[in-house]
Parts: structure tokens; sequence; C-alpha cells
């Protein structure tokens, strides 16, 4: 509804959308003898000194002996001390304005209303990052305001050539949403792809940047996430200077990174801040931790039950010896401690923190040994669980842990009915699924494949990583005109 310079109808209107909105302050005082202006705002939204400071005093003061025609012009011109100050004409802007934070005032005889940003919302301050943790390096996390993240990022990346959009997600929650990419680096149809996406966006509210993220992926049926997420600032503006694109959601503490290959999942922010020669071999511990957090419980199963002869003697021996008073298969051993261990995970995220440790370790350890004293599961296959668990905490990215965790039970699946060739069979079946996904036009897989595109010059940043002073080219997110980071010597 647009509004009219009748107050009362206005005021109508506006009472009717806001029933039984408890939070929503209304405030009706007199200016310029008998001119009636009204101010409305939502509790805890706003800065309660500002309005005092900046507009109650003004008006209360200022314009008490003026005329009411043109005082709200004079206000907007002249007299309120914001950062924002601006005309809006429908009950729906008014609306939206009142829930983000500002302060509305409408005045009798005028068919426009002012916005006044007076925003201040709630928040738990800069933070350390708990999914990202770093030894060396930065330490400071996002946090659920869209605004700080910004700044957060901004203070990293001091270029006018940093550009950002704003975009609102969802029909009712109206989710503000940042998009930010360095103007000259993005690749111009990576950037066209990802507004179209957000402005075709049809869905009842977006609370959370993992919603969006489901939403952005084009192959949504797939365990391995193709776009990815981080609540480090660096990392994120290490994303930026490659020429990837990043989404700030307000109301999370996570920013979306894209296009995302399956390289940049095993990439820590820490990385960068050690020697290239440890974090090339930490790198390396990754992908043969990810290997193995997929392989080897389906590999246990192939040796102890189909090929046993592949295994040592004394090795065949020990299992074999170990498992006489079992009562239950192999591949009900593996099930039963991979589900254990599933749970104690959950179990540890769940509870508080100070409990949590002490859970995940006691726990795992008084099951294990009660389960092998009870003999309802041998000892090798505990090493089995516990070997499996602790090389998905090695890969520093929980998204693709998850993928990992799910493909782990393929392979279980397709070793207790084939063996030794059902297990080759299932990583054959999830290295095709990978090469099958893109990213924006980006093979999942790169640099392992089409590296070619950037001259082979991918590699020097994927299982190794070589010196700073030698990593010369930008990686293939970045516009190929745009590539030569350094200058050749």
């Amino acid at each position: 509804m647009q509004l009219t310079k009748n107050l009362e109808q206005n005021m109508a209107a506006l009472n009717e959308v806001l029933r039984d909105c408890g939070d929503v302050v209304q405030r009706e005082f007199r200016v310029g003898g008998n001119g009636k202006l009204v101010m409305l705002y939502a509790d805890n939204f706003v800065d309660l000194e500002a309005i005092r400071e900046s507009i109650l005093e003004t008006v209360m003061l200022d314009y008490q002996n003026e005329q009411p025609k043109g005082i709200l012009e004079a206000l907007l011109e002249e007299a309120i001390a914001v950062s924002e100050v601006k005309k809006i004409t429908t009950v729906a802007e008014i609306c939206d304005g009142i829930f983000w934070g500002d302060t509305i005032l409408l005045m009798d005889g005028n068919d426009f209303a002012l916005q006044a940003t007076t925003k201040k919302f709630p928040n738990r301050g800069v933070s350390k990052a708990e999914t990202e943790v770093v030894v060396q390096g930065p330490k400071d996390a996002f946090m659920e305001v869209m605004a700080f993240n910004i700044v957060l990022t901004r203070r990293r990346i001091r270029d006018p050539k940093l550009k950002l959009k704003r975009k609102k997600a969802g029909r009712r929650t109206k989710t503000d949403i940042a998009l930010m990419y360095m103007e000259d680096l993005v690749r111009p149809e990576i950037l066209s792809q990802v507004e179209a996406q957000l402005d075709n966006m049809d869905i009842d509210g977006l609370l959370d940047s993992g919603s969006a993220e489901q939403l952005l992926e084009r192959r949504q049926f797939s365990p391995f996430p193709q776009l990815q997420m981080t609540e480090r600032p660096d990392k994120t503006a290490s994303a930026l200077l490659e020429g990837r694109v990043v989404l700030l959601a307000d109301n999370t503490p996570y920013a979306i990174l894209l296009p995302a290959t399956l390289n940049t999942f095993f990439q820590a922010a820490e990385d960068y801040y050690d020697r290239w020669e440890i974090m090339s071999f930490i790198r390396l511990i990754r992908y043969a931790a990810a290997f193995f957090a997929v392989a080897l419980p389906g590999l246990y199963i192939a040796f102890a039950v189909y090929h046993p002869q592949l295994m040592p003697t004394a090795l065949a021996l020990k299992v074999a010896s170990t498992r006489g008073a079992i009562p239950f298969s192999v591949i009900g051993e593996v099930l039963i401690m991979e589900l254990a261990f599933e749970l104690l995970r959950e179990a540890g995220i769940r509870l508080p923190s100070p409990v949590s440790s002490t859970i995940g370790i006691v726990g795992g350890i008084i099951i294990g040994s009660a389960a092998v004293e009870a003999g309802i599961v041998s000892p090798v296959v505990v090493i089995v669980a516990a070997l499996t668990g602790i090389c998905t905490f090695v890969i520093p990215n929980v998204s693709i842990v998850s993928g990992l965790r799910i493909s782990k039970y393929l392979v279980i699946a397709m070793a207790a009915v084939f063996g030794i060739f059902g297990v080759w069979a299932a990583l054959l079946l999830l290295l095709a699924h990978l090469s099958s996904l893109t990213s924006y036009g980006i093979p999942y897989l790169y640099p392992y494949c089409s590296s070619s595109i950037n001259d082979d010059r991918d590699w020097e940043d994927s299982i190794f990583r070589l010196p700073l002073s030698k990593m010369k080219r930008r990686p293939i997110f970045t516009k190929p005109a745009e590539r030569q980071r350094k200058e050749a010597e």
C-alpha cells in the first residue's frame, strides 16, 4: 500500500499489518504547533542513544516552533545526524525498515516517511575459530552479524576493486546476503551465474548459510559438497584474491566460497603460515587419511573374510585367534563399532564442551574395552574403527568429512559381498562420481584432471605446496588474463 498524506489512514494500515507485534514501539508527539509526528522502531533492535540524541532532541527542541509543512523534508536534509536517512513511500518498506533495526518517522500532511539507520543488533563479539583452529595465524572468526563479517573481510583487502552487492533471500525472512568479489579477478560467467541463482532463489525462509549452500548446489543428491564454507576471515580474503566469489549471509557465522574443488577442501589456512616442507607433508597425510577413512573398514572385511592369504601369516593367525569366541560375523563387528563411533561423535557434539571431550575419549576407551572383554568384538576391529575415526579428524573441512563418512558404508557393503574386488569397485564408483561433478564449470577433481588449462601451474598448490615465492600464478578460478600473480624473475 502506498502512503497517503493522511496520517491516521497510514497508521491504521500499519497497525493492521503490525497487529500483535509487541516489540514494535510507537511514539507520538506534536511539533510545529499542531503538527503530529509518529516514530516507530523495534525494541532491542536499535541504538536508543542514537535515537535520543539524533532524532528526539532535534525534533522536540529545534522544531517546536516551525510550521508543520516542510518539517519532514528539513529533517531529511539538515537535521537528523545519523549515517543514512532516506524517503520511503509504502507500508511494506516501513515494515522492512522496522525489522531491520531502523527508525521510521511519519508526519501528517506527507505522503512519505523517513527511514533513519539506528540499528544495533545484539552479538557475541568477535570470537576464536572453533571448527578451523590453527596454531599459527589469525584467531578471529566470523559472527552472526553480516555487517561485522564484511568489516573483518574488508580490513584484510583494502582495495576498491573488492566489490559488494547486497541481495535478499526468503519471502518471509528477507535475509540479507552480501555477494563479494574482486572486480578484476572474478570470472564474469561465474559471477553472473551466482547472481542469477540468488535472484531466482524461491524459498519461504533462509536462516543459515548451510541452507543457501544446498540451494545453490547443482548436484544435490551427491554426498560431496560443491561449495565451500568457512568461518575464517583470512581464508575468505584468500579466496577473493584467487578470483572466487564469496557469499556472506546474515544470522550465520559462515561464509560460502565458490567455486570449489576437491583440492580446496584439503587446504587449511595454516598451510600458508608455516614452512612449505612441513605443510606439504601434513597435506599428504590428509589425503592418505581420506583414503583410509573410506577404505580401511572395507579392506579389513575383504582381508579377514575373503583373502586372509594376502595378510602376513602371523597377522592372519592373530586375527583368527582373536575371533574364536566372537558371536558376530566380521561384517557385523565392523558395523557395530562404526555405528558406536558415530554415536560417540554425535554425543560429543551435542554435549557441553567440558563434557564432550570426556565422552569422546573416555567413552571410546570404556566401550571398546568392555566390548572386547565381553567377547562382542575383536581387538582388531576396535583398532580399525578407531583409526578410521581418527583419519576423519585429520581433514580440515567438516563438509567433505561427511561425504567420506557416508561413502565408507558403500565400501563396506561392496567388500562384504565381493571382497577385495568389491573394495576396488566401490572406490572406482566414487572416483567416477567425483569425476562427474563440477562447480560452476570447474571440474571437481581439478587440478588432478584438466590441469593443462592453467599450464599445469595449479599442481604447485595441490598435494604438495611449493614455497610462496614460487607460486606465481593464481588458480583456475581467476579469469585467464589475470592469473599471473607475480612477474617472472
